[in-house]
């Protein structure tokens, strides 16, 4: 009887280890934590707050004139990565500035990862400008990639996509 009560004390420490481990884990919902930067240490600024949440050619280019409801204006603390890269092998921070820049030459998708790891794809909002490439979002994106910025633009979400349109972009 003595044995069985050994074993049994024995898995529930165990088990009990496990489960604190998967706990902290999902607390920390970044992947590959340790390519983390500080994200206490924001390096600039990117996006003006915009006066309304939809610029006049998002509002013209949306079905009916009515975009997605429920868009409000925010600013996210995070680091600008390479979204592609990101959720396909986890690579992120400083190490991966140099291929994270080269993606984002190459046209990949760029995004915003906070410290809970929250992911953002991250847009220029001013909608025709954007189509027709005369934003400049891209430039700043590839000059911060890997580094910790605070980002103001729109936020809206669909289906567990988080999204934030950033204005201030458009080529003079």
């Amino acid at each position: 009887m003595a044995k069985l009560t050994s074993r049994i004390l024995y898995v529930a420490a165990v088990t009990g280890v496990a489960v604190v481990s998967i706990t902290a884990a999902e607390k920390s919902k970044v992947l590959q934590p340790q390519m983390s930067p500080d994200f206490k240490q924001v390096t600039g600024k990117l996006g003006e707050k915009p006066a309304q949440p939809w610029s006049a050619t998002t509002l013209a280019a949306s079905v009916d004139a009515k975009p997605n409801p429920g868009a409000t204006t925010k600013t996210v603390t995070g680091e600008i990565v390479d979204f592609s890269c990101y959720l396909q092998v986890g690579k992120h921070g400083e190490k991966h500035r140099s291929c994270a820049q080269k993606c984002f030459q190459a046209g990949q998708p760029i995004g915003l990862l906070t410290d809970n790891g929250a992911l953002y794809m991250l847009m220029e909002e001013e909608h025709d400008p954007r189509r027709d490439g005369m934003g400049q979002f891209r430039q700043a994106a590839i000059d911060h990639a890997g580094q910790v910025m605070e980002v103001t633009g729109t936020s809206w979400s669909l289906n567990g996509y988080n999204a934030l349109y950033v204005s201030g972009f458009i080529k003079k």
